[in-house]
């Protein structure tokens, strides 16, 4: 795995959350509002599950909604990280399959997020390209422009979590 290349600025989601399949959604905390500024995205109980990479203080879910909270940076991602990320695409996939509404959020909805979203997509059978594929065009083109977490998606998060912890 090679280091994450500096990236450009990164434009906000002009929405607070996009569904990615029928009950899974991809969000974050900031997007643009239909005034053109940004606004903070605010989680009540709008879903049955959240799981958060990035937590920012007031910003949801309400009490009573289940909450999993694993912060990970935007970059490369060691052996426990990865573990966690592989877990809550896990928890996640459970979920829909008992037909609740999940939401998996980080900061603007594109890198974190989409790791586990398509790490859940994969457990459900999608090839990591078609998983990819889906994320951008129904979140955002921006959507793992993290060329680091494409290779992870694309080498498999258990082959990658077991190379990195290698190197540590």
């Amino acid at each position: 795995m090679r280091a994450r290349r500096k990236q450009p600025d990164v434009p906000a989601p002009d929405s607070p959350w996009s569904e990615i399949v029928p009950g899974l959604w991809m969000g974050g905390h900031e997007y643009v509002g239909r005034s053109g500024e940004r606004e903070f995205a605010v989680v009540h109980d709008e879903f049955d599950l959240v799981l958060t990479l990035l937590r920012l203080p007031s910003h949801g879910p309400d009490t009573g909604v289940e909450h999993h909270v694993w912060p990970i940076p935007d970059g490369p991602l060691d052996g426990t990280q990865l573990a966690g990320v592989i877990r809550l695409a896990r928890t996640a996939r459970e979920a829909l399959d008992d037909d609740r509404r999940v939401l998996v959020r980080c900061y603007h909805g594109y890198n974190r997020s989409g790791l586990v979203v398509a790490h859940a997509l994969a457990l459900a059978g999608y090839p990591a390209d078609e998983g990819i594929r889906l994320i951008r065009s129904r979140r955002s083109p921006w959507a793992l422009h993290n060329e680091l977490f494409v290779e992870y998606l694309e080498t498999g998060l258990a082959t990658a979590r077991l190379l990195e912890e290698l190197t540590e």
